[in-house]
């Protein structure tokens, strides 16, 4: 029998993201202007499938070419005739629903393998009984044996993404471990101008060879570039070549993905003839720039007019931006989303931001440790057209350089359609909490939501100041006065020259930034004003608060799925995050929060969680405020010892102590609900106008959408994949 944590379950959650009424209001302009930004994101998107696993791409082209020649419904009869019976067909439509859904074989929310609910050769009878293998028999029988033995492989290094020993990743080759990561971005921290984000690193003997896909990376006329032809135009003269760094050879070339992007630069700039205003031209143009030539500042250049852009209907962003999936917690992956305003619910966030100036003293730091000007940001609610990569989150805050987030700001969006659907909750679906709890989280769960995902990104992520000594010795701070309040001493340590918070907390950077982005959001949601800015007053704020707070020590139980004892890691940044928060609301004792193994109505065991809501303003309060201050002392001053014992600490996960988290998590995995798929929209122009073709909620909707998305050019795409999983395939061995 496989663990049911391996595979998608057939009656999984699938529903259509809505945004008819959204896009029904847009300009033919503006139509215009989503449909072919939308188009970028697409195939942009199609290189999270090489930055997943090896097998990613070519199971992704095989699945292409059967649906590409038989709907879901026509196909059936095939599978029928197969010997499946129809829960093993169902079982494989919802396999084919989560490849396309995560862009690869791993969960993109907690980075386990997922593989198909039926036996093997079924699977492989139904493979050949499919009209693409009758039709190209050689073509598809090369497909299947490419892939069909990693696709159902449960080995113990393939049940999760990981670096060396501890699972897979293409963002490095497999010879590579934690310390060829760290020379790695040593040597990168020495290239400025190269900075963190290129995703992949293969060593060959003594020496390195970086495949640059991040920016630095997408030459468009070569597939590598040697140190004679990396000048482009003038751009990135000194990103490409050999370089020697202690002791070791680093060759460093770009061109990956380079058909790929350059359907993204093609359909940038066909987008750039319906942008609404010069800053969208001129942010386009940089975007397109940066993919075309490699340029790394281009890219941020074109974020810069990004962020100036302030409230535009149809809002959007492009490029390799997050770094959750890579091991070592500094390479992008490949996201671009297109998204309507949601005028009403950007009122109420719009409230926030005019208040941020007065919230921000309000957070358990010295002033010293705040930015020193809060540069408002656009935070805007967006009904989502399009979300191109492993996964959709319910909000965002970008761009992710540092720098310019310091000095310059940032967006905020909160995706008001994905949380419509995704934090929907069925009573009977609800675990480990009292029967009287139930009723009262399935009211305020979505509200409660939106607080806190509007305090977690404008004030959790938007706050807090690094403290700098650039190259040329100037610091941002002043080191003979700013006192540290963890010590009582003057600050110590400080981020120098081309450092940045990914690359000096690597591995536990992104989770430790969402943990402290979580605890602004809880510690916020207390501030009566907050509450009123959403609507709330009175019993119906505290109501608020409540499942807001609920709901995260619920979660931080929940997020233990995403923890593997083998390996003793975390798969997932937010929910190690919302752990860590469990263990310190229940060290803060006084009975604020319950937690007991108990057995089930079912004779199975479960777990029950419990939140005094007398003493959330007290103890609550107390504890976030003391951790709270911690978390964002040790990041403002590069303190990485300090913050790594922190948040390694909490983040353990044993069997003694008061609680056994390792036996809670079995009860945790014999008792989780699988995470929802979302299908999206097609958009397509007809004549002067363009067409929004929507699918229904279901895994044949999700498999149409997509082979339906590149009608065009489907055949070329899918060789033009085949062909740079090939390139690569060596470095996996």
């Amino acid at each position: 029998m496989v663990d049911s944590q391996y595979y998608l379950p057939n009656d999984i959650g699938i529903s259509a993201l809505d945004c008819g009424e959204a896009f029904r209001l847009l300009s033919p302009q503006e139509k215009l202007y989503a449909h072919y930004l939308s188009r970028a994101a697409w195939y942009g998107g199609l290189a999270v499938l090489l930055q997943t696993s090896p097998e990613s791409a070519n199971i992704f082209v095989m699945l292409q070419r059967i649906f590409r020649k038989q709907t879901p419904a026509q196909l059936e009869q095939a599978a029928t005739a197969a010997g499946l019976s129809s829960a093993e067909y169902q079982a494989f439509l919802v396999y084919a629903a989560g490849l396309y859904a995560n862009m690869g074989n791993y969960k993109s929310f907690g980075d386990t393998k997922f593989i198909p609910n039926l036996p093997k050769e079924k699977l492989q009878a139904l493979v050949k009984a499919s009209q693409a293998f009758q039709d190209q028999p050689a073509e598809m029988e090369a497909l299947w044996n490419s892939c069909s033995g990693p696709l159902y492989s449960l080995e113990d290094k393939q049940k999760q993404l990981g670096l060396g020993d501890k699972g897979i990743t293409t963002y490095f080759s497999g010879n590579c471990c934690l310390e060829d990561a760290e020379l790695a971005q040593k040597f990168l921290d020495s290239k400025v101008s190269v900075l963190a984000f290129l995703p992949q690193c293969f060593t060959i003997a003594d020496k390195w060879k970086w495949s640059d896909l991040f920016l630095l990376t997408v030459d468009l006329k070569t597939t590598h570039c040697c140190p004679a032809d990396c000048a482009v135009d003038g751009e990135c003269e000194s990103c490409c070549g050999s370089f020697r760094f202690e002791d070791k050879e680093f060759t460093v070339k770009r061109g990956d993905y380079g058909p790929v992007m350059e359907k993204v630069s093609y359909y940038l700039q066909e987008a750039q003839a319906y942008a609404a205003n010069e800053n969208q031209r001129k942010m386009l143009e940089e975007y397109r720039r940066s993919f075309t030539l490699g340029s790394i500042d281009a890219h941020k250049e074109g974020s810069r007019y990004w962020i100036k852009d302030k409230g535009p209907i149809v809002e959007s962003y492009i490029g390799f931006i997050e770094s959750y999936r890579d091991p070592f917690g500094s390479r992008g992956e490949f996201e671009g989303f297109v998204a309507v305003v949601n005028k009403a619910m950007s009122e109420r966030f719009a409230k926030l931001v005019s208040s941020a100036e007065v919230l921000l003293p309000e957070l358990p730091w010295p002033r010293e440790f705040e930015k020193d000007t809060f540069l408002k940001p656009d935070f805007t609610s967006l009904d989502v057209l399009t979300f191109a990569g492993s996964g959709i989150p319910a909000g965002i805050n970008i761009p992710n350089y540092d720098d310019i987030r310091q000095s310059e700001g940032f967006k905020n969006v909160s995706l008001g359609n994905v949380l419509a659907v995704a934090y929907a909750t069925q009573k009977e679906k609800l675990t480990f909490l009292k029967e009287e709890d139930k009723d009262l989280f399935i009211k305020w769960k979505g509200p409660s939501f939106e607080v806190q995902v509007g305090l977690h990104e404008l004030l959790g992520h938007g706050s807090g100041k690094l403290f700098v000594q650039d190259d040329s010795g100037k610091f941002n701070f002043d080191q003979t006065k700013v006192i540290n309040p963890e010590t009582k001493e003057p600050v110590s340590s400080w981020y120098r020259g081309s450092e940045t918070w990914d690359s000096k907390f690597s591995t536990i950077a992104s989770s430790y930034e969402e943990c402290r982005a979580e605890c602004v959001g809880l510690y916020l949601c207390l501030k009566k004003e907050v509450l009123s800015i959403f609507g709330h007053e009175g019993q119906e704020a505290e109501e608020v608060v409540y499942i807001n707070w609920l709901s995260m020590v619920r979660a931080g139980l929940l997020g233990l799925e995403f923890y593997t004892p083998e390996s003793k890691s975390w798969r997932q940044a937010h929910m190690q995050a919302r752990f860590v928060i469990l263990r310190v609301l229940l060290e803060a004792g006084e009975g604020l929060v319950g937690l007991e193994e108990v057995t089930g109505q079912d004779g199975k065991p479960d777990a029950r969680i419990t939140l005094d809501r007398s003493k959330i303003h007290t103890v609550g309060k107390n504890a976030i405020q003391r951790f709270l201050c911690k978390l964002q002392v040790f990041k403002s001053t590069a303190d990485v010892e300090g913050g790594r014992a922190l948040y390694e600490g909490y983040s353990t996960v044993s069997d003694s102590g008061a609680h056994n988290f390792l036996r809670l998590r079995e009860t945790v995995l014999l008792r989780k609900e699988a995470r929802k798929m979302f299908v999206q929209a097609n958009t397509r122009v007809n004549g002067d106008s363009v067409e929004l073709v929507e699918y229904e909620g279901s895994a044949a909707g999700l498999i149409r959408s997509f082979t339906e998305r590149f009608p065009d050019d489907a055949e070329q795409l899918e060789a033009d994949l085949l062909e740079l999983n090939k390139r690569d395939a060596p470095c996996w061995c």
